[in-house]
């Protein structure tokens, strides 16, 4: 068959799948999940012996030490991947759940379920634990899914999809709710989104040109977001103490996440006590400050920002400072240089807090917290499928309840409409 004829036989067989998942059980489904956390530590030494012709074919590529570790299915990664099947085992399953059931004066009552969304698709780079963790997700929402990972690692999806697909047969399930693409060339990836018939939904994960790829080209729905511009804005009666440790977690823990500061915000009148006291802790880890002349009147040392570097995401140890007149300064900035991905303002005053959370456009926003929680763990969602900065249907970190949408139900004793 030709490649667009295996991606539709594929999205086709998907489809079919979807509809015996609507019939799962939760105990079923997290039966499955807890056997598949098994068959993954059972089948390790097969795992791990694909991983390795990935490497190996990595190697030779020539990609950096940051991609291998990236690919690497390390005893670490592999221990990772099963706790994420038991964990998401473990969370309540929201198909299913009836919200707002009203009787109308027709007599009918009108309520709304949540059920899946159908077929997913990810389209994803690097990492072969996607596999693994987008596979449960999609299970456990009810969803079949169909997984486009990046050639550098498609020994690995292969092999952990080979495992996973084992168990649903176990299970009496249809291998088909849980599929790899078999082969590297893009053209794969243009004929799956083209397929709006057969799949409901598209998330990227990635760099920003594979997402932009996508949504430029798809005719399905797509959930992305571009890259992560996140802010902290350092108010006027902001806690110095407190100001510091959350500029130096948003920026230092991990900067090459999509969640990590890239911008830092001060008002006027607290940047002459802030900024000597961030700088001088950013500068010893390493970090390189771009500021604006009023950030480099305090900060000599520092570098000259450019226009580029407002809304620019570094994902290195490199942090754009700029000096603000207040708040409303402060928000225009984010306004026109933010992603809509989190924003964060450290203060003390409980007006300009609100306002901030009221006011500041994006999927997440802040007061006196690093912007490192921007996380669907850390959020209290068990597990996230990715971050969205799209606002229909998901906005933020996107767990179980994302993966669902929600239908109208009407109980009736026999009514008809007038």
């Amino acid at each position: 068959m030709s490649i667009e004829q295996t991606i539709e036989t594929m999205a086709r067989q998907a489809r079919q799948a979807s509809r015996g998942l609507v019939r799962l059980s939760v105990a079923a489904k997290n039966r499955v999940l807890e056997r598949m956390a098994v068959s993954l530590r059972e089948r390790g030494e097969y795992i791990r012996a694909e991983n390795q012709k990935d490497l190996a074919a990595g190697r030779d590529k020539g990609l950096s030490a940051a991609m291998l570790d990236r690919l690497e299915l390390s005893p670490r990664v592999m221990q990772a991947m099963i706790d994420g099947l038991l964990e998401v085992a473990a969370l309540a399953d929201p198909v299913g759940e009836i919200s707002r059931l009203v009787r109308r004066p027709s007599g009918i009552l009108v309520g709304r379920m949540r059920v899946p969304l159908g077929v997913i698709c990810m389209i994803y780079e690097s990492r072969p634990n996607v596999t693994v963790d987008a596979a449960a997700l999609c299970l456990k929402a009810g969803n079949s899914v169909i997984l486009r990972g990046g050639s550098e690692a498609i020994h690995s999806n292969l092999a952990l999809a080979a495992v996973l697909r084992e168990t649903l047969v176990a299970e009496g399930i249809d291998a088909a709710a849980i599929q790899v693409v078999p082969v590297v060339d893009r053209e794969a990836i243009n004929a799956l989104l083209r397929l709006e018939e057969h799949i409901d939904l598209v998330i990227p994960r990635g760099g920003e040109g594979l997402i932009r790829f996508v949504a430029e080209n798809s005719r399905i729905p797509v959930l992305k977001h571009y890259k992560g511009v996140c802010h902290v804005f350092v108010d006027r009666d902001a806690d110095p103490a407190m100001a510091k440790n959350i500029v130096m977690n948003a920026k230092v823990q991990r900067p090459g996440v999509c969640n990590a500061l890239e911008t830092l915000l001060v008002h006027r009148e607290a940047a002459p006590v802030i900024l000597p006291l961030v700088g001088g802790a950013l500068t010893a880890a390493g970090v390189e400050i771009r500021g604006c002349p009023a950030t480099r009147a305090i900060l000599p040392d520092c570098v000259a920002a450019g226009e580029d570097d407002w809304g620019r995401e570094f994902l290195d140890l490199i942090l754009a400072v700029r000096v603000v007149d207040d708040l409303d300064a402060a928000m225009e900035h984010i306004a026109r240089y933010g992603s809509l991905h989190t924003e964060s303002i450290v203060t003390s005053n409980y007006g300009n807090a609100q306002r901030f959370l009221r006011e500041v456009d994006a999927s997440s926003v802040m007061v006196n917290a690093s912007t490192r929680f921007s996380d669907g763990g850390q959020f209290g969602l068990g597990a996230e499928i990715g971050i969205s900065t799209t606002k229909l249907h998901a906005y933020g970190p996107m767990g179980l309840e994302e993966l669902t949408t929600r239908k109208f139900i009407v109980y009736g004793e026999g009514q008809i409409r007038e």
